[in-house]
Formats: C-alpha cells, sequence, structure tokens
C-alpha cells in the first residue's frame, strides 16, 4: 500500500511541474506549484512515517517511564521532525501563493492578460 502512495506522489509531482513548466496561465502555473508544494508536504510525511502496527504518537503517556517504555516508544513512535517541517511549509507555501496571486493581480492590472506569451509580446513591443 505504501509503495502505491508513494508512486501516486512522485506521479502527482511530475504532473504538476509540468504544468508549471509548460502551462502560459499565469493562474495554472499557481495551481500547480499549490499542488507540488502539497505533494512534496505528502512526501515528507510519508517519509517520517512508520509501518510497524501498532503506531504511536511521539508522547510519552507515563510521567516515570521505565527502559522497556522507551524502547516501545523509540521503536513503535511516529518521527515528529517532518511533520514540525510539514507544518512550517504549509504556512510558508501560503504566503508565497498568496504572494504570487497579488503580482498575478498586478501583471493583470498592467497586460490586461494573464498568457505569459502575450505578456513577452507586449513586452517586446514596448521596448522596441
Amino acid at each position: 500500500m505504501a509503495t502505491y502512495i508513494i508512486l501516486a506522489t512522485i506521479a502527482t509531482l511530475i504532473i504538476s511541474l509540468y504544468g508549471m513548466l509548460y502551462k502560459p496561465h499565469l493562474i495554472k502555473k499557481i495551481i500547480s506549484l499549490t499542488i507540488f508544494g502539497d505533494a512534496g508536504n505528502i512526501f515528507a510525511t510519508i517519509v517520517g512515517f512508520r509501518y510497524i502496527y501498532p503506531v504511536v504518537p511521539p508522547i510519552l503517556t507515563t510521567e516515570s517511564p521505565t527502559p522497556n517504555d522507551i524502547n516501545t516508544f523509540l521503536a513503535r513512535a511516529v518521527d515528529p521532525l517532518p511533520q514540525a517541517l510539514v507544518l512550517t511549509a504549509i504556512v510558508i507555501g501560503m504566503a508565497v501563493v498568496l504572494f504570487m496571486v497579488f503580482l498575478a493581480l498586478q501583471v493583470y492590472r498592467i497586460y490586461h492578460t494573464l498568457d505569459a506569451r502575450k505578456i513577452a509580446e507586449q513586452r517586446k513591443r514596448s521596448e522596441e
């Protein structure tokens, strides 16, 4: 099951990369970048997941754990570092997407289009 999730995540990364590189519309590029970031976050979460049942959260539930409790915790607990990095990436990604939407709005106000090819043509004509 994990193999299918990893393959689907890699396929999503490739498709969103295609959208960022080959689609001329700026909104489609922003959507592709958002999907790329989300797929990257899923991939980072999968890396930190343990496939041993039962998986426990990274919290010790006893006040004074015994060495056996600590060994069980280390063997079964999910790694919290990828989760923390993904939360940070979500916040940063939201700010970047908001900034890009603002830039797209400004580009539309100036050039009256969001097609990158038409914007390049208009810039070339204005430089001549």
